[in-house]
């Protein structure tokens, strides 16, 4: 059973009152997305509000989190306001449509860990289904409101399975965002990608692509481009 707290090396997330808890998926993209000349960041569908508390970490910029689970979004604001940069960052309880609906924004910087697993079976927990499958929040909706809350010379970065990399890349293109930077992440050296980190921009550049292994051969032992990817963040990294 996970416990109800993690604590990183400048805040600390509790997880008693959210479905979804601090995984190895919001640390790869908060601590893998370039926040360099963002002042503007926007975090759909934040959780715990752990990817906007790391670029909050990592960046000077001011950060709108969004959430659309009460309790989550209850539990976010709770992280965030007991954080060293509570001043900068801003927790509303919302959906993406509504917020996309009231607000004039753009954003130098989106992130996103969206929900997945749109062809598995939903789990039992209502708030779980919410928070880790398409049931309200689709890539096409993702996409096109991206699409609209980004800067023109804005980037927009998201993590997702392997398996559907193909896809966000179609979808993404339709709303004219283009892959600039491509990570392919593998559970260890031995093991094929499982997930994939993508920065998209509204410039069709050529596209940087890499691996990423969590673990060397040996299980439990962190490789060394993981460390250093995750240094500022765990504990047990010096």
């Amino acid at each position: 059973m996970p416990n109800n707290w993690f604590r990183f090396k400048q805040f600390t997330i509790y997880q008693d009152r959210t479905a979804m808890k601090v995984g190895t998926d919001g640390v790869l993209l908060g601590a893998w997305t370039e926040t360099k000349n963002a002042e503007k960041i926007l975090d759909i569908g934040t959780g715990t509000g752990l990817i906007a508390l790391m670029l909050a970490q990592r960046s000077e910029a001011h950060i709108e989190a969004i959430e659309i689970d009460e309790g989550a979004a209850g539990q976010a604001a709770e992280n965030i306001s007991s954080s060293p940069f509570s001043g900068r960052i801003n927790l509303t309880h919302t959906s993406l449509a509504k917020f996309l609906e009231e607000t004039n924004e753009k954003f130098d910087l989106i992130v996103c860990n969206p929900p997945f697993f749109k062809n598995s079976l939903h789990p039992p927990s209502d708030s779980r289904a919410i928070a880790r499958h398409s049931k309200e929040l689709g890539l096409d909706e993702l996409f096109s409101s991206v699409h609209n809350l980004l800067k023109e010379e804005g980037r927009f970065c998201m993590i997702y399975p392997f398996s559907g990399k193909e896809e966000v890349i179609q979808i993404a293109a339709r709303e004219n965002l283009f892959p600039v930077k491509i990570t392919n992440v593998k559970p260890s050296e031995l093991k094929n990608p499982i997930r994939v980190l993508v920065e998209f921009s509204s410039k069709s550049l050529n596209t940087t692509v890499n691996n990423l292994a969590i673990e060397t051969a040996v299980r439990h032992e962190f490789t060394r481009e993981y460390t250093e990817l995750t240094r500022d963040f765990y504990p047990g990294i010096k």
